[in-house]
C-alpha cells in the first residue's frame, strides 16, 4: 500500500476460517453517503464476501452503516455492491471460483488517494482440526515470548 493510503476495515476472521491463497486489488461503487460512512470507519467486513454474477464481480453482506448527517437519500446497509477490476482479472477469478472449495472474501478495506479499495482473498475453507492448530500453535508462540521476557528480567 502506499503512503496516503489508511486502512479503514480488517476482516480478522477472514484468515481464521479461510486459508488464502491469493489476494488482489479492487475498487468498488460506492453512493455518496457509503463512501462518508466507510471514512468514519462504521464498516463490517466479518461476513461479507464476493461472487461473479453475469460477468460482474459483486460484494454481498458487506455492511456499511447509514450515515447520520445524510437527507433522505441514504443507503441500503447491506446492498450488493459492484467490485471493479480488468476483465482478465475477473475471468482468471471466476475460473478460480468455479473450482471445488474456493471462495472470495475480503480481507481489507481502504482508502487510496481519496477512493475506497478493498483486498479480496482467493481462500480455502479451513477444517476443523486446522484452526485448532493454528490456536494450539498462537499460544505456544505467546508462552514462548512470555518466557523470553522473564528471562530478560
Amino acid at each position: 500500500m502506499a503512503k496516503n493510503s489508511s486502512v479503514i476495515a480488517v476482516n480478522r476472521k477472514a484468515r481464521y476460517d479461510y486459508q488464502i491463497e491469493d489476494s488482489l486489488e479492487a475498487g468498488i461503487v460506492l453512493k455518496g453517503s457509503e463512501i462518508k460512512s466507510i471514512r468514519a470507519g462504521k464498516v463490517n467486513l466479518s461476513d461479507a464476501y464476493a461472487g461473479p454474477e453475469k460477468g460482474e464481480l459483486w460484494l454481498y453482506n458487506c455492511h456499511i452503516a447509514t450515515y447520520d448527517a445524510a437527507s433522505y437519500n441514504t443507503h441500503e446497509p447491506k446492498r450488493p455492491r459492484k467490485l471493479l477490476l480488468h476483465r482478465k482479472e475477473l475471468d482468471i477469478l471466476a475460473a478460480k471460483v468455479k473450482q471445488k472449495g474456493l471462495t472470495l472474501v475480503p480481507l481489507k478495506l481502504y482508502t487510496k488517494r481519496g477512493v475506497a479499495k478493498l483486498e479480496l482473498g482467493v481462500a480455502r475453507g479451513k477444517k476443523v482440526y486446522d484452526k485448532r492448530e493454528a490456536i494450539a500453535r498462537r499460544d505456544a508462540d505467546r508462552e514462548m515470548e512470555r518466557a523470553m521476557k522473564q528471562r530478560r528480567r
